[in-house]
């Protein structure tokens, strides 16, 4: 008994039974609530778009690591989790192809061609919703209105910041933060969101770190710059893709800063960021670039905060 106390093993001397399996499992239950928000709003067309990101993702993840004879891993619910993300930002009207594009581009480019999991450089899923939206800017921004008629509308956002002709109205503050206006699938319900989020803390797979210095930056900036209006600060709050942002994607454990230092300086750029692009872009959404900017900072932000190893001289 003696002789095991002196046995020193490598490292980490600290382990758990959480594996990347149990992690992205549990992320897949916290994405349930707006999954089922989204159905009940959206309605066929969002189970169109989430069945065809989710199956395209692991399709494509399964085949690459075939073809590179690596170990098929679709089975640590990675895949399945980019694909959901990816389904939540593309609005449910969007053609069959329009998800199985993005999954394919956020696990063979993004993913896969940097190394696998753990290796990209940024979020998959946001990645592909950029590329999407910059080759496809129509089927990726038309929007419709919950229920089954499917009529079209436009986003929150959008009527906030006039970009787009229509007569309108802002809805309530209650209809924003249950879901019930225009938008991407898994965006609009905040209540489910943040639903899905509390698991997450609760479970330890996040810390509420990032998402609540994200979200407050952009209520401060949106309340100040915005004429000091608490609805318009609000509505920016409520609206658009923040909540899925700051929960789900601004946590992206290998696209985001590891010291508490750092990922404080990642959630005010990305605050700051996204301000910027919706009170004064010409787009009315930034979350999304605001979230891949910093990413790709992520390692200079990791650089100038790690702190000193012990036993380090200069």
């Amino acid at each position: 008994m003696m002789n095991n106390k002196l046995i020193a093993s490598s490292s980490p001397h600290i382990r758990s039974n959480e594996n990347i399996g149990s992690l992205m499992r549990d992320v897949v239950i916290a994405l349930l609530p707006a999954t089922l928000a989204g159905i009940y709003y959206f309605r066929l067309g969002a189970v169109k778009v989430i069945l065809f990101a989710v199956l395209a993702a692991m399709v494509t993840e399964a085949a690459i690591q075939k073809l590179r004879k690596q170990e098929v891993s679709i089975n640590d619910w990675s895949a399945i989790v980019t694909g959901l993300l990816l389904a939540f930002n593309i609005p449910a009207s969007a053609p069959w192809w329009i998800p199985v594009i993005g999954s394919i581009f956020a696990i063979a480019v993004v993913k896969q061609m940097f190394g696998g999991l753990g290796h990209n450089f940024m979020n998959p899923a946001l990645a592909a919703r950029a590329m999407l939206l910059a080759s496809w800017p129509v089927q990726m921004t038309n929007w419709i209105k919950p229920g089954a008629d499917a009529v079209s509308t436009a986003t929150p956002l959008a009527i906030m910041k006039g970009a787009e002709a229509s007569t309108e109205q802002l809805p309530l503050l209650f209809q924003l933060f249950i879901g019930n206006h225009g938008g991407c699938i898994g965006e609009t319900s905040t209540l489910a969101l943040i639903i899905g989020g509390i698991y997450l803390v609760y479970r330890g797979v996040i810390t509420p770190r990032i998402p609540v210095i994200y979200i407050a930056t952009v209520a401060v900036m949106t309340f100040v710059f915005g004429g000091f209006d608490p609805y318009f600060m609000m509505s920016q709050v409520l609206a658009g893709g923040l909540m899925i942002g700051a929960i789900y994607m601004a946590t992206d454990y290998v696209s985001s800063p590891v010291t508490p230092k750092g990922q404080v300086i990642f959630a005010l750029g990305c605050g700051l960021i996204t301000s910027v692009i919706r009170l004064h872009g010409g787009y009315p959404e930034g979350v999304s670039y605001s979230i891949l900017l910093m990413n790709v900072a992520s390692p200079l932000i990791d650089k100038y905060t790690s702190p000193r190893v012990f036993g380090e001289v200069k």
